[in-house]
């Protein structure tokens, strides 16, 4: 079974999308903040990491930037509800795809398909 690293302050963000993706057969594993999801990625080795880039402590974008250098080959998904140019960020420093939110499921468990292939 392949495991998602969630990363996300936000509690019912984190739960809609283990939601959303046990359904579909995902392990799922969850961080609050981008320190703790270093430290779970550093640990569990996920085949693909959700993580939002507005939270406190250690914020998306300073995440993926040192997950990338530390593991080139993290897949990473990035989300976030303040705007574009942070998703364009995200995307700069190594996000595979970057989603708006509110979250569509449909969107969201495509993509985790189409990525974990």
């Amino acid at each position: 079974m392949e495991k998602i690293l969630v990363v996300d302050d936000d509690k019912p963000t984190r739960e809609a999308l283990r939601a959303m993706l046990e359904v579909s057969g995902y392990e799922i594993i969850e961080a609050e903040n981008g320190e703790e999801g270093l430290s779970l990625y550093r640990q569990e080795l996920p085949d693909l990491v959700i993580i939002d880039l507005i939270m406190p402590e250690k914020e998306g974008i300073e995440t993926i930037r040192e997950l990338k250098r530390d593991f080139p080959e993290a897949k990473v998904f990035a989300i976030s509800g303040s705007g574009f140019e942070y998703l364009l960020a995200a995307s700069e420093f190594g996000a595979l795809r970057t989603f708006m939110k509110p979250l569509h499921k449909d969107e969201i468990v495509a993509a985790v398909k189409d990525e974990l292939v």
